[in-house]
């Protein structure tokens, strides 16, 4: 009676802990497979390291805080040296989109920019401030890449133009908008860090790509640019008309037939231009690289955990073992509990020895390749290896609470690859529509994959915010929270089921 008692007790649940380790550590086939997971992991980071070779490739332009910036424009600029300021009306912005072969049609590009800008020179990826009309979202100030501030809503036409603008002071520039010519509104103020004492400034213009459905289209803005007036001190003669970046590898060029110019005099310009100035995102960095790809022997590496994790359960039903061991421990839910700690913490710590080296080995190769890697920051880099531990090891619980549901190791697998597997390949496949692909980002196990996201989505860049471009519907550990989810519940469901059933 006192042995049966201790065994039951808080002393038990240590000793059967030990058992289905040891249980599982005797078995080479078990133990050869979690090996493998993890290799599998390097193996793909090593190919995708070597598998690019972007070496020659014009350098990719970055910001101010260091990533990589889409900063190609056609600009009307002279040198302003110290302080002063700019003002000019917008009376008109056009944009084209092309439809074929030197075919354009008037479209609609929400983010297409026209205003004043003030930047450090004309080398990309340099300090600016700029106060714009857009295509659809009225007046904005913006600076940085990254920062974005709204103003007036209402669109710009012949019948309401809007007149902008652009002051400096020191490392301060203010920006205005007004609809009247009288009334004027303070947009923003901004510190503008690294803006050297001369500085170029004057009216630009900027088209981003436009979204269809599942990609992108370029195309070409112009703007008309009236009532134009400095202040200050503006050196270099008349105007200089340049495009900006016309080589970056962020910027897509103009539409066949057309290209940058602006013409004019005495404050009145028609400007047409090309680009944008933003934050890169994937579509615009098309041959960038993320940690994520390096990372996708994860998806290989699911399969293998996933086959150990039912086997673990389901051989010994097909052994007759699972008599052995119930008899030996009567409480069989902790039983099945002990099977699910000792596999998921020897998997997660697979998976985070295999994230761990994949990760430098496949940035490393990449690099070496030219190929340009999204910067991350070090928490980041260690939520992807936690992440990708994670993933594995909730996946591999799945496995066996499957397992147990279904005592059918090829079953078991087969549900758990159908459940996981397949709508993870499903969002990878560009050409499936957004709607569903993010469906199947929110709602079913595949969802964990979002621990590999490493892009972030911006709202002033129009863009296919899509799983197969690196963007998924929900955060990252919002995403794995759903496999967990699953886990859990089909643990509790397995438990039940165990208890109540002959083994």
């Amino acid at each position: 009676m006192s042995r049966i008692h201790r065994s039951g007790g808080r002393d038990g649940f240590p000793r059967l802990l030990h058992a289905e380790w040891t249980k599982f550590r005797t078995v080479p086939g078990w133990v050869t497979g979690l090996v493998a997971a993890a290799l599998l992991v390097v193996l793909f980071a090593l190919l995708a390291g070597v598998s690019s070779d972007q070496k020659g490739a014009p350098p990719v332009p970055t910001g101010p805080g260091g990533g990589p910036v889409t900063d190609s424009f056609y600009f009307v600029h002279r040198p302003l040296a110290g302080d002063g300021g700019i003002t000019v009306s917008v009376s008109a912005l056009t944009s084209s989109i092309p439809t074929g072969p030197a075919e354009l049609r008037p479209g609609g590009v929400p983010w297409a920019k026209a205003g004043l800008i003030i930047k450090d020179g004309t080398r990309q990826g340099s300090p600016y401030a700029a106060i714009m009309v857009t295509g659809g979202h009225g007046v904005r100030m913006q600076h940085g890449y990254v920062n974005d501030i709204a103003g007036i809503p209402s669109p710009v036409s012949a019948a309401s133009p809007r007149r902008l603008r652009l002051e400096r002071s020191g490392a301060t520039i203010t920006g205005y908008a007004s609809a009247d010519g009288a009334n004027w509104t303070k947009v923003g103020a901004v510190q503008v860090s690294g803006l050297g004492p001369t500085a170029q400034a004057g009216p630009f213009v900027a088209s981003p790509p436009s979204v269809h459905g599942k990609s992108t289209r370029g195309s070409v803005s112009t703007a008309v640019f009236g009532d134009l007036r400095v202040q200050g001190r503006w050196t270099g003669g008349g105007w200089t008309g340049d495009q900006i970046g016309p080589e970056s590898p962020t910027f897509a060029g103009y539409p066949e037939n057309t290209s940058g110019s602006f013409t004019g005099s005495d404050g009145r310009f028609t400007v047409t231009g090309a680009g944008d100035i933003a934050p890169a995102v994937r579509e615009t960095l098309p041959t960038g690289g993320t940690l994520g790809e390096i990372l996708t022997g994860t998806f290989t590496a699911l399969i293998a955990v996933i086959v150990v994790g039912s086997l673990f359960v389901t051989t010994e039903y097909r052994t007759d073992l699972i008599h052995v061991t119930l008899a030996a421990s009567p409480r069989r839910p902790r039983v099945l509990m002990a099977k699910a700690i000792v596999l998921g913490a020897v998997t997660f710590v697979t998976g985070l020895a295999g994230a761990a080296a994949a990760i430098p080995l496949g940035e490393r190769l990449a690099r070496a390749n030219g190929v340009y890697i999204f910067p991350v920051a070090a928490s980041t880099e260690l939520r992807l290896q936690l992440g990708i531990a994670a993933l594995l090891a909730a996946a591999s619980i799945l496995a066996l609470s499957i397992g147990t549901i279904l005592r059918h190791g090829a079953g078991a697998v087969t549900g758990v690859i159908a459940a996981v597997v397949l709508p993870y390949i499903l969002m990878a496949i560009p050409f499936m529509p957004a709607s569903v692909s993010n469906w199947l980002g929110r709602v079913t196990p595949a969802a964990a994959f979002a621990v590999q996201q490493t892009l972030v989505e911006h709202h002033q860049v129009a863009s296919v915010y899509t799983p197969s471009n690196g963007y998924y519907p929900l955060a990252p550990w919002a995403g794995l929270a759903v496999l967990a989810g699953y886990a859990l519940v089909s643990l509790a469901v397995a438990a039940v089921l165990l208890h109540r059933r002959d083994a």
